[in-house]
C-alpha cells in the first residue's frame, strides 16, 4: 500500500472511484459543472510500446482519494480549498479505448471533449500517452479561432511521423500547427536528447513556437514563458509529466535529469490564468509501471487538484 493510499484509507475515502471524489457524471450531453475530468489509458499508439500508460488515469484517481475527505480543507498550494465557491468539477471516467481502434479512439476522445465545450465546460484530460491531445485540439476547431497551446513537456513533438504513424505521441505539436484555429504555441521545458531532430526545431520555429528549454527555467524563472502569452489569450495547457524532474515524477517512460520542479510548473499554470483563460487543460505520459512507492501518482494528484482550483478561480 502506498502512503498517499493509506492516508485516504486513515481520513475515510477507502470506497471512493472518483477524482477526489468528485460527483460522477454519466451524460456530459447534460453537464452543468464548470470542469468535467475525463480519463483516457491511450489512442494513437507506436506498434512497438502500445498502450503503454494504461491504467494512469485510475493511478491518479486512487492517489487523488486521500482528497476526498478534506475536499472543502485548506489548500496551501491555493492558498484556500481548491473549490472556494462550492464543487464545480465532476469526474465522467475513463474512455474505452483499445489499442487495436486509433481511429475510434480519436473519435472518442473528440466527441467527449467537444460535448464538455457544447455545455460551457472546461474539458481536464488525463492519460495515457501524448497522442491524447491530438482529438482534444481538434475539438476547439468548431469553437472558432485564436486558441493559444501552453505545451510543458521535455520533448517538443514536432516530427511528423514515427514507424509510419503521424497521430502519434512525438507528433503532437506539428499536428496541431496545422490546425487552423491555432494561433500560437508556446513549449516550455525541453532537456536532453529526444526525438526531436534539428530540422523538426527549425520548422518550429519557423512555424513561430517559443521555446523556454528547462535549462532557462532553472537559471531565470519562468518569467519570459509567461510573457510569450498574450493577455486576454484562450489557452490549453498540454503537460506531458516527463516534463517534471525524475526525482519527483519516476512514472514516465523517459526519465530525463533537470526537469521542471513542482513549484515552477504550478506556477507557471497559475501565471497563466491570472492574464489569460484557460480553456482546457490535458496531463499525460503517467505510466503506472514506473511509478515508485505511488510518488509520482501522489504528484500528479496533488498537481491535478491545483490546477482544477486555478480553473475555479477564473470564474
Amino acid at each position: 500500500m502506498s502512503g498517499n493510499t493509506a492516508l485516504g484509507t486513515m481520513f475515510g475515502a477507502a470506497s471512493v472511484d472518483t477524482f477526489m471524489g468528485l460527483p460522477r457524471c454519466r451524460d456530459l450531453s447534460r453537464l452543468t459543472a464548470q470542469m468535467a475530468l475525463i480519463g483516457a489509458d491511450g489512442c494513437t499508439p507506436y506498434p512497438s510500446v502500445g498502450f503503454y500508460c494504461a491504467g494512469g488515469p485510475a493511478a491518479i484517481r486512487a492517489a487523488g482519494a486521500a482528497y476526498a475527505a478534506n475536499l472543502a480543507h485548506m489548500n496551501f498550494d491555493l492558498g484556500g480549498p481548491v473549490f472556494p465557491g462550492g464543487i464545480s468539477a465532476v469526474d465522467a471516467g475513463d474512455l474505452e479505448q483499445t489499442e487495436a481502434d486509433p481511429a475510434g479512439n480519436r473519435a472518442r476522445i473528440f466527441g467527449a471533449v467537444s460535448q464538455i465545450l457544447d455545455r460551457g465546460g472546461v474539458p481536464m484530460l488525463i492519460g495515457g500517452d501524448d497522442s491524447l491531445p491530438i482529438p482534444m485540439l481538434e475539438a476547439y476547431g468548431a469553437r472558432g479561432r485564436g486558441f493559444t497551446i501552453l505545451q510543458i513537456d521535455a520533448h517538443i513533438d514536432w516530427r511528423d511521423e514515427v514507424q509510419g504513424e503521424r497521430r502519434g505521441l512525438s507528433s503532437t505539436m506539428r499536428r496541431a500547427s496545422e490546425m487552423e484555429h491555432i494561433d500560437a504555441i508556446i513549449q516550455v521545458g525541453q532537456r536532453g536528447i529526444g526525438s526531436a531532430r534539428v530540422q523538426d526545431v527549425a520548422d518550429a520555429e519557423s512555424w513561430g513556437v517559443g521555446f523556454v528549454p528547462a535549462g532557462e527555467v532553472a537559471r531565470y524563472g519562468i518569467d519570459r514563458a509567461l510573457d510569450l502569452v498574450a493577455e486576454g489569450a484562450e489557452v490549453i495547457v498540454c503537460l506531458d509529466l516527463d516534463a517534471l524532474d525524475p526525482a519527483i515524477m519516476p512514472a514516465v517512460i523517459g526519465r530525463t535529469a533537470g526537469g521542471l520542479g513542482y513549484w515552477q510548473v504550478l506556477e507557471l499554470i497559475a501565471g497563466v490564468s491570472e492574464k489569460a483563460r484557460i480553456v482546457g487543460f490535458d496531463m499525460v505520459e503517467f505510466m503506472p509501471d514506473r511509478d515508485i512507492d505511488g510518488q509520482g501518482a501522489a504528484v500528479a494528484a496533488q498537481l491535478l487538484a491545483a490546477v482544477m482550483g486555478i480553473v475555479a478561480r477564473q470564474g
